[in-house]
């Protein structure tokens, strides 16, 4: 048997539960109060009739038996609370102001008993009254006691009071309860709805926040977030696709036309077998480099930076200035570097040093004869490590810079020059998977027929040196 629905939700569980503990702690709360005032009345009576008794036992034993019974007529004429009873010493009644007082009574303990009585009405009446009858040396037996009615009925009605307090409290708590429970189910049907939605493929749908800032919200705006990731990586899943299909189209025709080429020349004698396959080759690795590229880049967006490491950072930057120290030396450029010790960063080694390598192999390319590289390695002043590499190039225009870190995106100033356009979009995946960025800048200006340059920066969190002596 199922559950209405409003039975199975959470909140109203636990508005039940809540209530349930409620319950009982007030209802123990409530024995308690009863328990303690019920005592507490009790005790005042006694501690009255026993100063009563007293008094009167004085009466008796100094001034003799006729004195206590014109003390007991006095009081009842007077109208005292107390009621009273003397016997002599056969049990026969000599003063009494009540005839309800059970018989068997032992001397010395407390008796509760039901006193008949009438209210303003004429109605009769059982009222709650306790005595204790008391031997006197003469074998008379005095017994005292008090109407303790109108206390018994004041923890009635508190009683009545306190139950009534905990009925409010449950209508109430169902209630809020019901009221909780439909707020909440109505919210997370709008989570339902947008989960279905994107279960069906419709990555547009998002939720609506109320900007409450309760948790709902915090969950909504946590699911947006999500799903705009998400559309942003079926939209770069999706370019990627319509971008290796687009460029790489213009590659397999060059590679056709080429090897087309290459074999009528090798049957008219022109070129040799070996030759035409060297092409081959060199068509198919630069294309196997795309894919490489691509590749790493996915795993690098999907994983984050594999087998991660604590390492010295400024070895790596020497290592990578002393590699493409030839390189400026061949084309003509002046290039220098900078490396301050101790930068420590966890991460992974070969993908920082292929970023690192297409940035400064970037720089060399496009920068002119004549021009300067300036390869970096330091600490920022908020702690975190740097690397950056400055020319005086051509540049990037600034309007140019944010999509020239995605990929296949190549400017029309270096379509000339060999290359996919995956170079810096590798940085930036390389970048965030170790939780750094990308900086790109203008660099030193334009001097001299050269500039304004471009100034790219790979910032990354330091990390703990490593335990020398574990």
């Amino acid at each position: 048997m199922h559950l209405p629905s409003l039975f199975r939700r959470t909140p109203f569980r636990l508005t039940l539960l809540f209530l349930a503990l409620f319950v009982a702690t007030a209802s123990a709360v409530m024995a308690y109060v009863y328990m303690a005032s019920a005592s507490e009345a009790r005790a005042r009576a006694e501690a009255s009739v026993r100063a009563e008794v007293e008094t009167l036992v004085a009466i008796y034993r100094t001034r003799g038996g006729n004195a206590l019974n014109q003390a007991l007529v006095d009081r009842t004429l007077r109208g005292d609370k107390y009621l009273y009873r003397l016997r002599d010493a056969d049990g026969k009644v000599v003063t009494a102001n009540i005839s309800d007082i059970p018989d068997g009574v032992d001397s010395g303990e407390w008796e509760a008993f039901r006193l008949t009585d009438t209210d303003a009405e004429g109605r009769v009446q059982k009222r709650q009254s306790i005595g204790i009858d008391t031997a006197l040396s003469g074998g008379e037996h005095l017994f005292v006691g008090e109407d303790v009615g109108d206390i018994e009925a004041y923890l009635s009605r508190l009683t009545q009071a306190l139950w009534l307090a905990m009925f409010f409290v449950l209508v109430l708590g169902i209630g809020g309860g019901l009221l909780v429970s439909r707020r909440v189910e109505v919210a997370m049907g709008r989570l339902n709805r947008v989960v279905g939605a994107v279960q069906e493929g419709n990555l547009k749908v998002r939720v609506p926040v109320k900007h409450s800032g309760d948790e709902l919200d915090e969950l909504s705006i946590g699911l947006n977030t999500m799903l705009d990731r998400l559309e942003g990586s079926m939209a770069s899943i999706r370019h990627a696709g319509d971008a290796i299909a687009h460029d790489l189209r213009s590659p397999l025709t060059r590679m056709r036309a080429k090897l087309e080429v290459a074999l009528i020349d090798a049957e008219a004698g022109k070129v040799s077998g070996v030759d035409a396959l060297e092409l081959a080759l060199g068509e198919a690795d630069s294309l196997l480099k795309t894919f490489n590229t691509v590749l790493a880049i996915a795993r690098l967006q999907a994983g984050g930076a594999p087998d991660p490491k604590v390492f010295d950072a400024a070895i790596l930057g020497r290592d990578m200035a002393e590699l493409y120290e030839y390189a400026g030396e061949e084309k003509d450029i002046e290039f220098a570097s900078k490396i301050e010790e101790g930068l420590f960063v966890e991460g992974n080694h070969p993908f920082l040093a292929q970023a690192l390598a297409n940035l400064i192999d970037n720089a060399i390319k496009y920068t002119p004869a004549g021009g300067a590289v300036m390869f970096r390695a330091r600490r920022k002043a908020n702690g975190e490590i740097e690397y950056s590499v400055t020319d005086n190039g051509p540049g990037i225009p600034e309007e140019d810079r944010e999509r020239v870190l995605q990929r296949f995106v190549r400017l029309d100033s270096s379509r000339t020059e060999p290359g996919s356009g995956l170079g810096l979009s590798l940085v930036t995946a390389v970048a965030e998977a170790h939780c750094g960025r990308i900086e790109l800048a203008e660099g030193p200006g334009a001097y001299d027929g050269r500039g304004p340059g471009l100034r790219v920066a790979l910032v990354l969190p330091p990390a703990e040196a490593p335990d020398q002596t574990a």
